[in-house]
């Protein structure tokens, strides 16, 4: 890659064996073609919507650890849309998925492993860290929906009733915006933070990691994930 790349563009780059893996993940590819089975996005929405509320969580610490209006505006601005936007769409599509008649998997009783795995990691660097290495954990979240919404958008069956409304969502102008806006203040915090190789090896493991754990949640949503002692409850008829 071209040493005049952005920061978050040298991340991506970096990570790209992973990020190829969440495009090929056959979550993805099913939900495009219209064949995901109805009752494994009703478990994703399920789970999604516990890890965006911890997601939520995390910015307003990024937003209480800011250190000046431009930081505290990257964590506002997102914790706005995941409150007022990601959440209520979501849930509107687990209402039409249920009503479509996509069974119960348990999805909503409580975090699978790779939820918790995610989800913990996030916080542990909301605590621990401060706005840049909590920005590298969020980043892959967000950057990764817009850009597999995006690769979607001329490709997905237009006549799936949620489906098509899902990739909708995430390839809007505003979304699509939004993450640029993220991007760019990212790159601003590391070229001011990160200057050192070993500072930017460690923030570069920081959004690999997170990068990683979005592979996991696809994953397991596609499988039904589920705590061992839990393995048998709710299971397909």
């Amino acid at each position: 890659m071209s040493t005049t790349a952005s920061a978050s563009e040298r991340f991506r780059e970096r990570s790209d064996r992973i990020w190829q893996g969440l495009h090929a993940h056959p979550f993805i590819t099913e939900l495009a073609a219209g064949t995901l089975p109805i009752d494994k996005f009703r478990f994703f929405l399920e789970q999604d919507n516990l890890y965006l509320q911890d997601y939520a969580r995390c910015l307003a610490m990024g937003a209480a650890k800011s250190r000046n209006e431009e930081e505290l505006r990257y964590f506002i601005t997102d914790l706005n849309q995941v409150v007022d936007q990601e959440l209520p769409s979501n849930r509107a599509l687990l209402k039409r998925v249920t009503e479509m008649g996509a069974a119960d998997r348990g999805g909503a009783s409580e975090m699978a492993p790779a939820n918790v795995a995610y989800t913990s990691y996030m916080r542990s660097l909301a605590l621990h860290g401060g706005p840049l290495e909590i920005m590298a954990s969020l980043l892959p979240c967000a950057w990764s929906y817009i850009e597999i919404a995006t690769a979607l958008a001329d490709g997905v069956d237009r006549d799936h009733p949620v489906y098509a409304d899902w990739v909708g969502y995430f390839s809007l102008p505003q979304n699509v915006a939004m993450v640029a806006d993220m991007r760019r203040d990212f790159d601003r915090l590391v070229h001011e933070e990160a200057p050192g190789r070993a500072r930017w090896d460690e923030i570069d493991r920081i959004f690999a990691m997170s990068s990683r754990l979005e592979h996991q949640f696809w994953e397991m949503a596609y499988t039904f994930e589920r705590w061992p002692d839990r393995a048998k409850d709710l299971a397909p008829p």
